[in-house]
Order: C-alpha cells, then sequence, then structure tokens
C-alpha cells in the first residue's frame, strides 16, 4: 500500500465514520471526507437528530478539521428522491414493506460515492459500516459479519456487487462499538459520545405514517376494510400505508386473543389478520436476487436473516430461474414481509440474497 494511496470516506457526522476516517489516516492513507447531502433543506430543519442533518454535516465538518482532512458535502438530494424515497413510497402502496437502508447503500452510497472517488483518482471507497471485507485464496473478494456481533451491518450491505465491493474499506469490522468510542475519545473527536441516530434517516420522529400521510396525501379511496384470515370484516382502516406483516398496532380488538398483520392485500385495500400461529411460514421466494459469492445449482443449506433484527433462520436455499430464489425453513418463521430483504449466510460468509415476495412468480397484489 502506497503512502499516498487516496481513499474517499463518506462522513455521516457520526462516531463511526468519523473513526473509519481517523484510523485510515493513521494506517497511511490520503483520506477525502464526503458527506452527502440528501434531503432538501426544508425537511432537514425538521430532523437534525438524522444522518443527514444539518448538524450531522456541521460535525462532519469539525471532524475533518480536526483530522486536517478536506471535505466536501454533495447535495444528491434529487437522486435520493428518486432512488429511495420514491421506491419507499410506492412499495407502501403495493402493501408491501421496503427497506431503504438497503436500497441506499446500493444506489447512493455505493452508487455515488464510487463515481465521484474516480474523479479524484480515489483508488478506495470507505464507510464506518459495521462489516469485514477479506479476499479469499483465490483474491475474490467476501463480505463477513462484523467482529461485534450486536453492531454487525453487513445485512445491508448484500446487494452490492463485488466489484464495488474490491474497492470499499470498512475498517470498524474488527473493532466493538465501545472501542470505537474510545478512540473517537482518545483522538480528540467531538463526536465520541454522540448519540446514535435511530431508524430511517428522512422520516423525522420515526412517524412512518404521518411521513407517508404527508407525501401521499389524505384519499378517501385509500380507506378500505380489515378482515379476518377468513374474509369477514372487522374494522376499518384509512390506509393500508400505515401497516406491515407482522404488525399488532392499530387493530381491532375484543376477539379473544391478540390480532396481528397476516397479509396485505393491495389490490383490495384490505389488511388480512390473524392469531400469531397463522403468521409462520415454511418457505417463501426472492425476487431480484444479488449473489455475492457462487451459488450451487442444488439446494445448499445457509442462514437467513429475513430482517435485519431477526436472529438468522437455518434453511435451505435453491436457486430458480429469472433471478428468483426460493427459501425453505427448518422451523417456521413469522413475520416474513414481502418487499423486506432476506440475506443468507454460510457462518459468517455473506452470500446474497433478494426480495421476499408473495409467490414463486413474485406477484403481488
Amino acid at each position: 500500500m502506497s503512502a499516498k494511496e487516496r481513499v474517499v470516506v463518506g462522513m455521516s457526522g457520526g462516531v463511526d465514520s468519523s473513526v473509519a476516517a481517523y484510523l485510515l489516516q493513521q494506517q497511511g492513507f490520503e483520506v477525502i471526507g464526503v458527506t452527502l447531502k440528501v434531503w432538501s433543506d426544508s425537511c432537514l430543519s425538521r430532523s437534525q437528530e438524522k444522518c443527514c442533518g444539518p448538524q450531522s454535516i456541521t460535525d462532519a465538518r469539525m471532524v475533518a478539521h480536526r483530522l486536517g482532512i478536506p471535505h466536501f458535502v454533495l447535495d444528491e438530494a434529487e437522486a435520493f428522491e428518486e432512488e429511495v424515497i420514491a421506491p419507499f413510497i410506492r412499495e407502501y402502496r403495493r402493501g408491501r414493506t421496503p427497506n431503504p437502508c438497503a436500497l441506499c447503500n446500493e444506489k447512493m452510497k455505493f452508487g455515488r460515492l464510487p463515481q465521484k472517488a474516480r474523479a479524484w483518482g480515489a483508488e478506495h471507497v470507505a464507510t464506518g459500516h459495521y462489516a469485514r471485507i477479506e479476499r479469499d485464496g483465490q483474491g475474490r473478494v467476501r463480505l463477513l459479519k462484523a467482529k461485534d456481533r450486536r453492531k454487525d451491518q453487513s445485512y445491508f450491505l448484500f446487494r452490492l456487487q463485488p466489484h464495488t465491493l474490491d474497492r470499499m474499506l470498512t475498517p470498524l469490522g474488527d473493532y466493538h462499538k465501545e472501542e470505537v468510542r474510545r478512540i473517537a475519545r482518545e483522538a480528540g473527536l467531538s463526536v465520541w459520545d454522540k448519540e446514535e441516530s435511530q431508524g430511517i434517516c428522512f422520516v423525522p420522529g420515526h412517524r412512518y405514517d404521518a411521513f407517508l400521510a404527508e407525501r401521499i396525501g389524505t384519499r378517501e379511496e385509500a380507506c378500505g376494510e380489515i378482515v379476518d384470515i377468513s374474509g369477514k370484516p372487522l374494522g376499518r382502516h384509512q390506509g393500508i400505508e400505515s401497516y406491515t406483516v407482522g404488525q399488532r398496532r392499530r387493530l381491532p380488538g375484543g376477539q379473544g386473543k391478540p390480532l396481528y398483520v397476516v397479509d396485505i392485500d393491495a389490490g383490495k385495500r384490505q389488511v388480512v389478520v390473524g392469531p400469531r400461529e397463522t403468521l409462520e411460514r415454511t418457505h417463501c421466494f426472492l425476487s431480484d436476487t444479488n449473489w455475492q459469492q457462487p451459488i450451487p445449482p442444488s439446494s445448499v443449506r445457509v442462514d437467513v436473516k429475513v430482517r435485519y433484527n431477526y436472529p438468522a433462520a437455518p434453511a435451505r436455499l435453491t436457486l430458480l430461474s429469472d433471478r428468483r430464489a426460493r427459501i425453505d425453513f427448518e422451523t417456521p418463521q413469522a413475520g416474513l414481509a414481502p418487499g423486506q430483504a432476506a440475506v443468507c449466510y454460510a457462518d459468517d460468509l455473506l452470500l446474497g440474497g433478494g426480495w421476499i415476495e408473495r409467490s414463486a412468480q413474485g406477484a403481488v397484489a
């Protein structure tokens, strides 16, 4: 590694990306800090705590000054609207549960940043993600879970292509969060004790319903029925966008046991509910899959995460045509929400994954 090899670091203003920049500088890289401004000024002012807010941009700039590295802010608000927010809204209107963080990593952080890095003559792009990147004996790049299992973020990187991984650096993969904060404090970085941003960055106050209502508007045609699994009406809703598979809130009571959202029929504008056992599924289908590692044509045993905060479940993966796949779980799983990512691992190694669908063909209502 050349002492002046250049790397562009995505700096969100938080402790993780700040320490990533610091560690790379200590390793002898020429570091350039970049913050993506992905939200309009009017909305940023309502969301100061978010990783794209004005305070975070200021924090990133202060850290860059402390490290003595250049820092740039790239206005990508228009692209973020098209690539992340619009699909987020569209998926909810289709009765699905989107995963905007995985999409943002694919389209923005590792879509836009590498373009800028090439223009600046940088060999690498780095972030503060908790994940490890290694190469096997044949020189093939591998993405693995982070040492800190509680903070591991490899799940959100399943959409990345091997050629993108080949240019990536994730210096926090071998650290625990407590170590990262200690490093930041000892380095004199003002963000060492900054509170972590929680939830989706463009949804102020974690109010998904309010955000969707603001963007979609109140429409009489959005209302519909809440029905049980036999089709019996139990109540009314103001829009399917406020519901996701596995949800308990905002459902009718008086049924003798708690109810959960089992399915959402966008065509009929129906929210289908039932007791917890009706959530369980023995298998699911994936569409638009992306595999970072070779997958054999026959079925293979994997561990599958169907949501970021869910434990991985043992299953068998079978590839189908047209970038589809089938997952058969060893034990039934609850809360398989169409639109969410199912990400497959072999021990620590991330293999890839796809989007959960309702049917083998990926057809949705």
